[in-house]
């Protein structure tokens, strides 16, 4: 019976402070959500190449607690920022952290990729920081569905880690007919593609 306090402690929420694209932030986490302690190297990357208008609509795709959507709904004061992710506990933080940062212009929903989304729905932006174990049949589904959810003249913005760089060049150029590679760091990459208009 000694260890209930340790276990009860490890079970009070995660919180830290931080600042992103030049932006306080305030996240609330916890034990088995992707980093809940600190923002990891390939968001923290993903974040500094993103570029937000102030009237975008943004799509964060496995959003984890929130903190990509987050920045892009500050950002983009004027737009909507829907987010994704098919862990209800991400989906649960990332709506608090919403809360927390008042940013009612965000709010998370749970689904698998696109698959619970409005077919209709569409986006100025979607930005994701892609798990490399998703596998080639969901990555596909993932981008083409990117691409449908887009509006003309959108863009995507996705970190991967560098293993991935090649794969993610080539299926960005097929789908989208094009293709940036914006910044390789030591272990990730941020791929850019656009939808024609």
């Amino acid at each position: 019976m000694a260890d209930i306090p340790y276990t009860q402690s490890l079970r009070d929420d995660i919180r830290f402070d931080t600042e992103l694209c030049g932006q306080p932030f305030t996240f609330l986490s916890t034990w088995g959500i992707f980093s809940p302690r600190e923002i990891d190297d390939g968001t923290d990357l993903l974040l500094k190449y993103l570029k937000i208008n102030p009237t975008d609509d943004c799509f964060d795709l496995g959003c984890g607690y929130g903190p990509v959507g987050l920045v892009m709904a500050k950002l983009a004061p004027q737009g909507q920022t829907l987010m994704v992710d098919k862990d209800f506990m991400a989906v649960e933080y990332a709506n608090r952290n919403a809360g927390v940062n008042k940013l009612a212009n965000a709010r998370a929903m749970l689904s698998n990729g696109f698959q619970h989304i409005d077919k209709d729905a569409r986006f100025d932006v979607i930005a994701s920081n892609l798990p490399a174990k998703v596998g080639k049949e969901m990555m596909s589904i993932l981008l083409h569905d990117m691409k449908h959810h887009l509006k003309p003249g959108g863009r995507v913005y996705i970190v991967t880690i560098n293993g991935l760089r090649e794969y993610m060049k080539r299926n960005l150029k097929e789908v989208f007919g094009n293709f940036d590679k914006l910044k390789q760091g030591q272990s990730y990459t941020v791929s850019y593609a656009e939808k024609s208009k």
